[in-house]
């Protein structure tokens, strides 16, 4: 959301006496691009803060944790849309070295926390400041671990709520790296066994999810679908592809994404009348071949890893499409994003966009190469920046926040 404003919110009333909100992810992907679960964590954060209910807020740091108020909460808000921290303390020197941003926005915090503590003494610290009945959220799948835990639990009537997004680190592990599938592995397994209420994204990942635990959840289980922000759109940058045919992918460069299909179908594209491809996300991870490729800047491609989400959203608005051949995905922002735009989608035939998008996209399998090149041959006749009859007949509901958090109140 960077490069997006805040606005006041008005919210509904929630039960809990009191909400603690993990905001580790979003402390440590402070001043980075926001990827789909960042953004929810992000928005968990803006709609509590403007929700009467007290709201804390739980940082995991080097040295142990943060405790922060509402008024500390509202100043990361503020600091992670446009970062005003400037300064790093010898503490956050001196445990992060490697991630400026990071440390800079720790030693932000360290100045307005309501209370810190050692890893040993946060059970202590959370009953010292929160009341019976709170309710834990972990939005971020971060810092969700048996301290964390043990430590919840001491607060007398506390209730833990976990949002699940996916499990694609264990569906998909030839994509994932070893540690990231250890990672959400525990993760998982602390939420099957400790969760009060389970929120997922989609009927889709409720399947999944029931798939790998085991306890066997019924009505601890909730779909709620994520919401999206308001899209302001910025100044679209210009480059060789302005007034040619041009088509998006966004989201992290990784192997899921199928970034190395793309670069092969533009292969084929050679001709100074032929459209572009333009790759908008940062570079991830074992995808070094698709690194290489993109170092020797292939033709008509354009790799834009570092937009505001405003002027992203300029780029895709004047776009002739969507690319989105993706093998794997829990909700998929990007796509719910160019349908709200009125954008065609041309995606994988996955679940969960037949699911929610219906019949909006175009769909066509991962690995149909006829039938991907056919479809963006015919979308790059159409006029830049419209989605066309087909698309707007097929129109979806594109989920609000409002309603998510009415939802997540009349659970809580």
């Amino acid at each position: 959301m960077r490069g997006a404003g805040i606005k006041l919110l008005t919210t509904g009333n929630s039960p809990a006496p009191a909400h603690l909100l993990d905001v580790t992810r979003t402390v440590s992907r402070a001043q980075k691009r926001a990827t789909g679960i960042d953004r929810i964590e992000r928005a968990y954060l803006e709609h509590l803060i403007a929700c009467d209910t007290p709201l804390f807020g739980l940082v995991r740091t080097k040295l142990g944790f943060l405790l922060l108020d509402k008024d500390g909460c509202a100043a990361l808000l503020r600091h992670v849309v446009d970062p005003f921290w400037t300064q790093v303390d010898l503490i956050s020197r001196w445990g992060r070295r490697t991630d400026q941003p990071r440390a800079i926005t720790e030693t932000g915090l360290r100045r307005m926390a309501l209370d810190r503590s050692t890893p040993l003494r946060l059970k202590r610290m959370l009953k010292r400041h929160l009341p019976p009945g709170a309710v834990y959220l972990n939005v971020g799948q971060t810092n969700f671990n048996d301290r964390v835990i043990h430590a919840t639990k001491g607060i007398e009537g506390a209730r833990i709520v976990t949002y699940v997004h996916d499990t694609i680190p264990l569906d998909w592990p030839d994509t994932q790296t070893q540690k990231s599938r250890l990672r959400f592995k525990r993760f998982l397994n602390c939420v099957d066994r400790f969760s009060d209420i389970v929120l997922c994204n989609s009927s889709v990942t409720k399947t999944d999810i029931l798939q790998h635990v085991h306890q066997k959840w019924d009505t601890d289980i909730h779909v709620l679908l994520p919401g999206l922000h308001d899209m302001p759109l910025g100044n679209a940058p210009v480059g060789p592809w302005t007034d040619r045919p041009y088509f998006i992918t966004i989201g992290t460069i990784e192997p899921r994404k199928q970034i190395g299909f793309l670069l092969d179908l533009w292969s084929d594209f050679d001709g100074d009348q032929d459209p572009h491809l333009l790759i908008c996300g940062q570079r991830g991870w074992m995808s070094d071949a698709i690194f290489e490729r993109l170092d020797q800047h292939p033709r008509n491609v354009h790799e834009l890893n570092d937009l505001s989400d405003p002027d992203m959203w300029a780029l895709l608005s004047q776009s002739n499409g969507l690319l989105f051949p993706s093998l794997a995905e829990g909700f998929g922002y990007p796509a719910f994003e160019a349908a709200k735009l009125d954008i065609p989608v041309l995606c994988s035939p996955l679940p969960v966009f037949k699911e929610l998008l219906k019949d909006y996209p175009i769909y066509a399998g991962e690995s149909d190469r006829y039938s991907w090149r056919n479809n963006i041959e015919q979308l790059a006749q159409r006029r830049r920046g419209q989605g066309g009859e087909q698309n707007r007949q097929g129109a979806v509901h594109v989920p609000g926040w409002q309603a998510h958090f009415n939802q997540l109140f009349t659970l809580l």
